[in-house]
């Protein structure tokens, strides 16, 4: 799955991102754009499904910074950088024909700038800096009155603002401006750093996922067995090949697979109609209990394993069942659990005030996952987003009493409870 990059910035500022750093192979960009900075507030409420958020510009993260650090959701700024402080100077020497003396500049911090004017040997020049960074009040016509009285008081003769806002109230009263360049190596730093972000993130939540095949029958194959049970180890090879898992045979007739996120994506998109079983079934012509388990280590996994055949073994016919990392027992896979979906729409666009997209999105999730109960964890892992990320989507979801909570989790390692969650509607 894609990492899913919310990017923050003005319309022409997102038009501006360089193709190579679109969509791409590993991560996915998702524009939220704005005319105004403190849109921003709104606009990450949209967001609440994407892996990491991206500003283009500091003033729209200022808005929204104190609920983004209560939250402790991973956050990425392009620099304001010397190389940015550069590289304006130089637009506006060469393309405005802007001096760079007498002028005030205002920006998040001060120290880049210092150490472009002491590089550049400007310390005689008359530049007033305006750090905005620890403002009490984010306020875009603060910020342009500190360059308007300068002006007025005739102590400059241009300005370099970073914030587009300021650069708008200042041209409207003929105050020559520029606003800050953004190069295109600041934004490629920043998708860098976003992606790195939500790896360490998704990395630490990396399970193990073993599985246990078990003819259902085998004491009616007679001598077709030994041929059978050499079928299904070549259908299990193929399947293994495809989700990057290792398969070995075990006792009792039975086979045992390894892996990790290869197998772990192909059983949480596959709750509903669980194709293993059915290829297999279909090409043995005879019945098999699969008994998936998910830990922290090979062996917590293999225990769960053998719990979920043990599961199996209580139905008549051959079935499928997984045991999680928390010791919940899910399955049989393969058979439908009917909810009304046009209901669950309704509450989620009423209710949960979700726009249509993220609605259809849960609904699938919920058919995916055949109605069985869910946590944040499943969602992070279905959507392949950060855990945050899923927090935010069922505390909207509770909010507007969508779901409920219908029992807790059983962590592995020590640590609280997690809460498990059902459709209310």
């Amino acid at each position: 799955m894609k990492i899913k990059i919310a990017v923050f910035g003005r319309k022409d500022m997102l038009l501006a991102i360089p193709p190579f750093l679109r969509d791409q192979e590993q991560y996915e960009i998702m524009p939220y754009p704005y005319e105004e900075a403190k849109e921003a507030v709104d606009l990450i409420e949209q967001a609440f499904m994407c892996d990491v958020y991206l500003f283009l510009e500091p003033l729209a993260y200022l808005y929204v910074k104190e609920k983004m650090e209560k939250k402790k959701w991973p956050v990425v700024q392009v620099a304001q950088d010397e190389y940015m402080i550069l590289s304006s100077f130089y637009r506006m020497k060469t393309k405005l024909k802007q001096p760079i003396h007498r002028i005030s500049i205002d920006m998040l911090e001060q120290c880049p700038i210092d150490n472009v004017i002491q590089e550049l040997q400007l310390q005689d020049r008359d530049i007033f800096i305006h750090p905005y960074g620890n403002m009490t009040a984010i306020d875009p016509k603060v910020i342009a009155n500190l360059h308007i009285q300068l002006w007025q008081n005739k102590k400059i003769d241009s300005v370099l603002t970073s914030v587009e806002e300021v650069a708008a109230i200042l041209v409207e009263m003929g105050i020559p401006v520029a606003t800050m360049h953004m190069p295109d190596i600041n934004v490629a730093h920043a998708v860098n750093k976003a992606i790195t972000i939500t790896q360490i993130n998704q990395s630490k939540s990396a399970q193990i996922v073993a599985s246990y095949v078990k003819l259902k029958h085998p004491e009616n194959l007679k001598h077709k067995k030994d041929e059978t049970l050499a079928q299904l180890h070549q259908l299990l090879l193929r399947f293994a090949k495809k989700t990057y898992a290792s398969v070995l045979p075990s006792m009792d007739d039975q086979f045992v697979l390894f892996g990790t996120r290869g197998v772990l994506d192909h059983i949480t998109n596959h709750y509903r109609d669980f194709p293993l079983l059915l290829e297999i079934e279909g090409a043995l012509k005879t019945e098999v209990d699969i008994g998936f388990g998910l830990g922290l280590t090979a062996k917590q996994a293999e225990d769960h394993a053998v719990l979920a055949l043990e599961a199996c073994a209580r139905t008549a016919s051959g079935s499928c069942f997984i045991v999680n990392d928390r010791q919940e027992v899910i399955g049989p896979l393969g058979v439908k659990k009917h909810f009304d979906k046009s209901r669950l729409y309704q509450a989620l666009i009423h209710k949960a005030r979700l726009n249509n997209e993220l609605s259809y999105n849960f609904i699938d999730f919920i058919s995916n996952r055949n109605n069985e109960p869910f946590s944040s964890h499943d969602i992070a892992t279905y959507y392949q987003v950060t855990k945050r990320s899923a927090e935010r989507t069922i505390n909207k979801l509770l909010t507007g009493e969508v779901i409920k909570v219908v029992g807790q989790e059983k962590p592995y390692l020590k640590g609280r409870p997690r809460k498990l969650f059902q459709i209310n509607v």
